[in-house]
């Protein structure tokens, strides 16, 4: 079944208007990259509702559990604190099998005219309710069966069955064992072990997609300190800031609540010493194995604070450089 399929359901575009949340304000006046993907989220989750396909009545009368899978923005301009955000959610005649595909426009006033600011797209399914807490069975909805599963399970995964691992519950430095299944001391990656928390999760059990956003940017604040140059370091020393222009995050297995994940970032390509991108991938320890539950890419560039109210891009300099590809300044 297809979008035009759906028609009589209402799928036609529709338009929130969303802040920015005070919480995403960290540099200056700046939102950054995972709040402007919270507003996405919002939106789409709003597009949904206006249909009367909120997550409350799916949920409560037909056990269904509205999950966003998959998410790529392009950040274009900058989004500021009091900024109210205009976003354009409308049905993709692209919609990959099983979910239902949106494309995403997100628009800002400067100097009194409509700016696109932010394009994307985002990917929703339903999956089917089977929690302990809930043991009524879930019935579902005809109007939704394509995009309807029992577990998200989506491709490509690169898991790594039979490990031979034992289970860990605490945060911090992964041991060698997982290190080596994870190929953690080879190519240009950082390894983070990591507990998946109740507050991560949603429908009583699973790591739901702002979750992983969350890890992303957590990942990427490790892997700079770890480099010697944290988003503090660089702050204080050159004003620099990190920004990104694009960020995509695909959820592949189910991840969840206090099982333990770990993070592999790994840097992928410098383009011009401008920018550079990385992948996120997560596994969960399962049965001895590593189960691959999400993988994402990220870009990231280097922009000079100017006063309270501007930056500008920067080339990456000896030091920044050098420490992006695993190497000393002096080497």
């Amino acid at each position: 079944m297809s979008l035009q399929t759906l028609a009589p359901l209402g799928f036609d575009r529709t338009r929130s208007q969303i802040r920015p949340r005070f919480e995403g304000c960290n540099i200056c006046t700046w939102i950054g990259f995972k709040h402007v993907m919270y507003c996405i989220e919002e939106a789409v989750v709003d597009h949904f509702r206006a249909h009367g396909l909120g997550p409350r009545e799916l949920y409560e009368q037909k056990g269904l559990c509205l999950e966003i899978v998959d998410s790529s923005v392009r950040i274009l301009h900058a989004l500021h604190i009091d900024d109210t955000a205009d976003i354009e959610v409308a049905p993709s005649p692209k919609s990959p099998d099983g979910v239902l595909r949106v494309t995403v426009t997100l628009t800002v006033q400067r100097d009194g005219k409509p700016l696109k600011a932010v394009t994307g797209f985002v990917d929703v399914l339903f999956r089917l309710d089977d929690s302990v807490v809930t043991p009524q069975p879930a019935i579902g909805d005809p109007r939704l069966a394509p995009y309807t599963c029992t577990r998200i399970r989506r491709g490509p995964q690169r898991s790594i069955p039979d490990a031979g691992l034992a289970t860990a519950r605490q945060a911090g430095t992964p041991r060698m064992d997982v290190r080596r299944a994870l190929a953690a001391d080879e190519g240009n990656r950082f390894v983070w072990q990591w507990r998946v928390p109740y507050f991560y999760c949603h429908f009583n059990d699973r790591l739901q997609h702002s979750g992983y956003l969350r890890l992303m940017e957590e990942v990427l604040d490790l892997f700079v300190a770890e480099r010697g140059i944290s988003i503090r370091t660089l702050l204080e020393n050159k004003k620099w800031i990190p920004v990104v222009p694009q960020a995509s995050l695909q959820i592949l297995d189910e991840a969840m609540m206090e099982e333990t994940i770990h993070t592999v970032f790994t840097v992928e390509d410098i383009f011009r010493d401008t920018t550079y991108r990385s992948r996120m991938d997560c596994y969960v320890e399962r049965h001895g194995g590593l189960v691959h539950t999400a993988t994402g890419i990220i870009t990231h560039g280097y922009a000079v604070v100017e006063n309270r109210r501007d930056w500008s891009l920067v080339t990456f300099d000896a030091e920044v450089s050098a420490a992006l590809r695993g190497k000393r300044t002096a080497d």
